[in-house]
């Protein structure tokens, strides 16, 4: 789940208090490329009785292909994490900076500071060029943007920086975490999908809002055949991107995080 540290609607604090009133006991605030949110959001857990797991989402290169891992269980204050994460968010300043640019190469007069204003104190993306966009009157919705001008392959398009896979899987580990392939129905091929597991992911998100009944069915018998990790849930941005309904809908059993903490128990004891 996302918060206003990334591309949410929500407060950590606004977003704990809905997931209590969805009857959530465990959750993750997964923000790319930042871990702001805590530790106020673990305290937050604790005043509704929410257990909130440190998590943070980054992007990888595979094969010239843009793959999510979510890291789970990461220490958010280990300063190697930390200082990863503040390059990402100033790769993503100047990407914005050159999408608007773009932008306005095409005659669409947005600003910058526009889009800054949107993001706020979250890691600056393409939902805050999004919606800059609309708020100038300069395109009729949210989804209209992507299509039309900043979505893969248009007009105002920029690759963003990337990690390989196997950086970002040694990332997450050293600081604690695990490494999971966020919503592999998405995009993931086969033959990209191994490569991923080869890398040493911990495991996979098998329950998404994206995923039909048998994507699920599939990765579930993935995950089991290379003894990987199942993780799931509900990718929930605060309604920003018509996901009001997937809070509460789309989740794990709480099994599945103590075998999480299982292996991270593991991990930490073969290490001492």
């Amino acid at each position: 789940m996302h918060t206003t540290f990334s591309d949410g609607m929500l407060s950590p604090y606004e977003l704990i208090k809905k997931c209590k009133q969805h009857g959530l006991s465990v959750i993750s605030i997964t923000d790319h490329d930042s871990v702001e949110a805590f530790p106020d959001a673990i305290e937050y857990g604790k005043e509704f009785g929410v257990e909130v797991i440190p998590g943070v989402e980054l992007s990888a290169l595979v094969e010239e292909k843009d793959v999510h891992i979510l890291g789970y269980f990461v220490d958010y204050t280990n300063p190697r994490l930390l200082e990863y994460l503040e390059f990402f968010r100033m790769e993503r300043v100047k990407r914005a900076e050159r999408i608007v640019a773009k932008l306005n190469s095409i005659n669409v007069p947005l600003k910058f500071e526009s889009v800054m204003v949107r993001a706020g104190k979250g890691a600056v993306g393409r939902p805050h060029i999004a919606s800059a966009m609309v708020d100038g009157g300069y395109i009729d919705s949210y989804h209209q943007a992507f299509e039309k001008f900043i979505g893969n392959g248009g007009p105002a398009y920029e690759k963003k920086f990337q990690l390989t896979i196997t950086d970002a899987i040694k990332l997450i580990s050293s600081s604690g975490g695990l490494s999971f392939l966020a919503h592999p129905g998405r995009y993931t091929t086969e033959e990209l999908l191994h490569h991923t597991i080869k890398s040493g992911l911990d495991g996979i998100e098998v329950i998404h809002p994206s995923h039909q009944p048998s994507h699920t069915a599939y990765y579930r018998g993935v995950v089991n055949e290379y003894f990987l990790l199942e993780s799931g849930g509900s990718d929930f941005h605060g309604g920003k991107k018509n996901d009001e309904e997937v809070l509460g809908n789309f989740y794990i059993e709480e099994d599945r995080v103590n075998m999480m903490k299982h292996r991270l128990f593991s991990n930490n004891s073969s290490n001492k």
